[in-house]
């Protein structure tokens, strides 16, 4: 089970580690608020029980209380949940966010994955959100951790950083993963199982990520740069003209200008380093260091894509993909800059399968039943 899905990035991982075990993915539920990236799930993942609506809508209860008539209908629903995932909104937590930082309503969402971990009790819990998400003012790291102890699961917490991943961008992220103690093998703990950083001997770089899409034919937005106004252009022309990558404050906007600690803003990416953190306002120079290495514009959507670690099977625009949806290009960015990174999931679900923590029941008869969109013919059987 997805909650706060957005477009599938956590479910992704998730599914590629268990495609290399030709075991079959059912999603019993993945739920969003949002219509448009609940699209681009449902055509990825077809067969998936998608849902847009509030995770509230379907974990109603307070911690601790007996079960409410929706948990009841849920549960009966979707059955057995071998793993709970989720990434609750973090803006709230962000420390980009100056007008309801720490103490945002929307911060309490997190707790719904503690009620939906009581409702459902899956053999393992995974919840993702920023680093900053533990000075919540209202403390829903260690409230979610102290509820899921109750029930009988290992907790720990971590920081990951997606770049010894094999992410090509500087992204690191807060997991608390809880695993059912009685699911927990000999000798392990959730804070071993939790050590999955270390995977790639070389971090990658922008080059690695994107260097094949500079020549790309564009078939759609996808793959087209925005174009920048007027001042946008000048600045960038001012950066290639004297092979610079940070802008000069005589070269920025009045209110950008002065001391400051956002020198990525205005700037241009390197080919030989990682990206910076991939946001909503990849196409902009203004929104932070996101002009290409190699020519006088911003990423393109595809190239984002490729930077958040999704594969070009995954379609975040594709008029082939039935049932047809039709995005545009704002919010395709919206979607690509909020997505989680699929190697994240991919490499604990892998640590979770290798602990036997979740169980790789290779059977012939569900093969090839993993619903995924046929667009995606590296992965789908």
């Amino acid at each position: 089970m997805d909650l706060f899905a957005g477009c599938g990035g956590l479910t992704l991982g998730i599914a590629q580690a268990a495609h290399r075990l030709d075991v079959s993915l059912d999603v019993r539920l993945a739920v969003d608020f949002e219509a448009a990236p609940t699209k681009v799930f449902k055509a990825n993942f077809p067969k998936a029980n998608v849902q847009q609506g509030t995770v509230e809508s379907f974990f109603d209860g307070d911690l601790g209380s007996t079960l409410t008539a929706q948990e009841e209908k849920t549960l009966s629903t979707v059955g057995e949940v071998e793993l709970l995932i989720g990434g609750p909104p973090c803006q709230g937590h962000s420390n980009l966010n100056n007008h309801t930082r720490r103490d945002d309503p929307k911060n309490r969402l997190y707790l719904r994955m503690a009620r939906a971990a009581e409702v459902l009790r899956p053999s393992a819990v995974v919840i993702e959100n920023v680093l900053a998400v533990v000075n919540d003012k209202q403390q829903v790291v260690s409230r979610a951790i102290v509820h899921l102890k109750r029930l009988g699961y290992d907790v720990a917490t971590g920081r990951i950083d997606l770049l010894k991943l094999g992410v090509a961008q500087t992204r690191k992220r807060h997991i608390l993963l809880a695993i059912r103690e009685d699911a927990l093998p000999f000798g392990f703990s959730a804070a071993d199982l939790l050590k999955v950083e270390g995977r790639i001997a070389v971090p990658h770089d922008l080059r690695w990520a994107i260097g094949d899409l500079l020549d790309v034919h564009a078939k759609s937005f996808f793959d087209e740069a925005a174009i920048p106004n007027a001042d946008n252009q000048r600045r960038m022309k001012y950066l290639f003209d004297n092979d610079e990558h940070n802008l000069p404050n005589e070269e920025r906007p009045e209110c950008h200008r002065g001391e400051h600690n956002y020198t990525a803003m205005y700037g241009r990416l390197w080919w030989d380093r990682p990206s910076q953190t991939i946001t909503s306002g990849f196409a902009t120079m203004g929104r932070g260091r996101f002009v290409h290495p190699a020519v006088p514009r911003c990423l393109t959507a595809h190239e984002a894509a490729r930077i958040q670690g999704f594969p070009d099977y995954f379609k975040f625009v594709d008029e082939r993909v039935k049932p047809r949806y039709e995005l545009t290009r704002t919010e395709v960015q919206v979607i690509i800059g909020n997505a989680v990174p699929p190697p994240l999931t991919e490499a604990l679900t892998s640590r979770l399968f290798d602990a036997e923590v979740l169980q790789a029941k290779s059977d012939a008869s569900r093969q090839c039943d993993d619903g995924f969109a046929t667009a995606a013919v590296d992965l789908a059987c």
